[in-house]
């Protein structure tokens, strides 16, 4: 039994649980576009070191995948993360993590109207059960509000969040014949960064550097070296020692960890129709994500 791997994703799980903490935290101080520029900015300098420890070095792309890999720092890093930490000024940090754990079923979807993939019974009832769950969690409990349009502004960026990410991993797929996945991920961020450069110094940061707390600077790192870097490496280690199958698992316990965290840490408290919902997305993820031994 692999428990070395196990224990690595976990403790994955459990930094990217951390980082809907983190965010909260810098969203009640930091511009959205500001803090995710510092966020990539430190993340792409520990991203480029772990590449060439891990993969040896860090090949340059072919000139066809550079457009790929534009759309991918635009997707899963520029738009990812200003809607990430501009959702998080207006929603709690458990409640966030929940909308962002239906990101597989979009996924699903996506990949199924535009690639063509096969819906299997057991995926549309999975993505059925996961879709009530969302609606669940999206509407804070109140389904009926969403009918009377009343969908704020932290949930439609959360929305965003869910979607980017979502275009992020379908771009990626075609990034990752070519590329090991710490590469691509290397690239997008430093591709991601330079994109959120422009928005970061027009909301004034550059002027405002020396006025950042220690706190913050600590989020910041935290979201980038242990976030990204220590994070990716971690579950990319784990794919290739269990697969990716059974490694995908594992991410059903990102919102169980920002749940506990952003109890113990921020006091905040979900309720228990809101959590049930969680419950439902996580249990339709599996059904959908879920393999017969040998398939």
């Amino acid at each position: 039994m692999p428990v070395l791997t196990y224990f690595s994703l976990v403790l994955t799980m459990f930094l990217w649980g951390g980082t809907f903490i983190a965010g909260r935290l810098l969203a009640g101080t930091m511009e959205p576009a500001s803090a995710a520029f510092l966020r990539f900015l430190i993340a792409s300098i520990a991203m480029i070191g772990v590449t060439r420890i891990i993969d040896g070095k860090l090949a340059l792309p072919r000139p066809g995948l550079w457009l790929p890999l534009i759309l991918l720092g635009l997707t899963g890093v520029f738009a990812y993360n200003v809607f990430f930490f501009y959702g998080l000024q207006y929603i709690s940090a458990g409640r966030a993590s929940l909308i962002v754990a239906g990101t597989p079923l979009v996924i699903t979807i996506l990949a199924a109207v535009f690639l063509r993939e096969r819906l299997t019974r057991l995926k549309i009832i999975g993505v059925t059960v996961s879709l009530a769950g969302a609606i669940t969690v999206i509407s804070n409990g109140h389904p009926g509000s969403l009918l009377s349009g009343n969908f704020g502004q932290g949930e439609q960026a959360l929305v965003g969040c869910v979607l980017s990410w979502a275009a992020y991993s379908l771009i990626g797929r075609s990034v990752l014949r070519s590329l090991s996945p710490l590469a691509a991920v290397c690239y997008s961020s430093i591709i991601g960064t330079l994109l959120l450069a422009y928005p970061a110094a027009n909301a004034g940061l550059f002027s405002q550097l020396a006025k950042i707390s220690p706190a913050d600077w600590g989020s910041l790192v935290y979201l980038g070296v242990g976030g990204t870097a220590i994070g990716f490496s971690l579950y990319y280690s784990g794919i290739k020692k269990i697969g990716a199958t059974r490694a995908g698992i594992f991410i059903n316990l990102v919102p169980v960890f920002a749940l506990m965290l952003s109890a113990l840490i921020l006091g905040e408290s979900i309720k228990p129709i809101v959590l049930a919902g969680g419950v439902l997305v996580l249990a339709g993820v599996s059904l959908t994500n879920y393999r017969k031994s040998g398939a």
